[in-house]
């Protein structure tokens, strides 16, 4: 059963200067990904998102000012576009972000069932 279990989702990428929507079709394993993105980012570190090839590539770039982190979004293989935001993380961000990962996992529409190791079935 493939593509069970996505959910289509809009990422809005909005500064001073430009705004863009991504429509993106996440995978289960992508808030795996997204949380290791959000435990580097509040380590200090820079991290990259959806690097599959399957949605545009998001990285998180580690400015030289304190607080500011680059998020550059690229979607080379659909649109061509790519842009460049510098933002300054907010008091508090990480757990907003983490509480808000949270609700996105509770809410994840589950379909299939995978009752054995590639033996699957819909939900009831």
């Amino acid at each position: 059963m493939p593509w069970h279990d996505f959910l289509d989702a809009e990422i809005v990428v909005t500064s001073g200067f430009a705004r863009g929507p991504l429509e993106v079709c996440l995978a289960p394993d992508d808030l795996d990904s997204w949380q290791q993105v959000l435990d580097a980012l509040a380590a200090g570190q820079g991290a990259i998102w959806m690097d599959d090839g399957r949605n545009p590539e998001i990285r998180f770039e580690m400015s030289s000012q304190a607080g500011i982190v680059v998020v550059v979004v690229e979607d080379l293989a659909d649109t061509g576009t790519s842009v460049r935001v510098p933002v300054r993380l907010a008091d508090g961000w990480a757990d907003d972000h983490y509480e808000r990962l949270q609700r996105v996992r509770a809410t994840w529409p589950q379909e299939v069932v995978e009752r054995a190791p590639g033996a699957y079935e819909w939900r009831r």
